[in-house]
């Protein structure tokens, strides 16, 4: 994947203290959270692809949101969300495939109608990974997660011509890698529950996403993610 290795410097979070942007003035905006895995995934779109001249990043302080966002940016007030075109377009799914077909750059699903088909009901299926994962936290790690961990490992095993969903990296990975990387630092931490132990492909492509260079500049501190967690979940 040719993405330039070189860190961007990533701009400083808008708050309620902060001016808007000038809406539709002709500048593609994707706006965000560092910490949100949600528009982590439009983030890495993104940087896999090569757009970061094309797309500037605006980050949202969630904790203390500038009122003009939802006002005169995105009525659903949350991240991510795109500006593009004179129009501004929320969901993270929807924005990884809108940028990946809207903008240059390698596309992120394969030719292959088969892994095509795939690439569908893995990206469907994500929704309810996260949220069996999410709750297994309340519950039962072991009999919750576990299962959701064994899909993934089944799944990564479909296309053996490279280590990732659909062999070649694709939208697949990165619809699942912001999570992935938070499930795996909390359940270890908290429940000593590790996701890759027995799941061998899981190890592997968690190692080979941790070489993608348009992700891992956007992985999240370990820390950040442990106090998070613990304080929305086990609260």
């Amino acid at each position: 994947m040719a993405t330039s290795s070189v860190q961007e410097v990533l701009p400083p979070f808008l708050d309620s203290t902060s001016e808007p942007p000038t809406l539709f003035d002709g500048t593609t905006r994707l706006y965000i959270n560092y910490q949100c895995p949600f528009a982590q995934r439009v983030w890495i779109t993104r940087n896999v692809k090569g757009l970061q001249d094309k797309i500037k990043l605006v980050p949202i302080d969630l904790q203390n949101r500038p009122a003009w966002y939802k006002e005169k940016i995105y009525p659903q007030n949350k991240v991510p969300s795109l500006e593009h075109d004179n129009k501004v377009i929320g969901e993270s799914l929807d924005l990884i495939n809108y940028v990946d077909s809207n903008f240059e750059g390698p596309s992120l699903l394969p030719d292959d109608p088969e892994k095509q088909k795939y690439a569908e009901e893995l990206i469907t299926y994500s929704d309810t990974f996260l949220k069996e994962v999410y709750t297994s936290f309340k519950g039962d790690v072991e009999k919750q997660a576990g299962p959701q961990f064994d899909y993934l490992e089944k799944a990564l095993d479909k296309f053996d011509d490279g280590p990732f969903f659909l062999g070649q990296f694709s939208q697949v990975d990165i619809a699942y890698a912001p999570f992935v990387e938070r499930f795996q630092i909390f359940l270890q931490e908290v429940f000593k529950y590790d996701i890759t132990s027995g799941r061998p492909k899981l190890a592997k492509w968690i190692e080979e996403m941790n070489k993608v260079d348009g992700y891992k500049q956007t992985k999240v501190d370990p820390q950040k993610v442990v106090d998070l967690y613990k304080s929305r979940f086990l609260a």
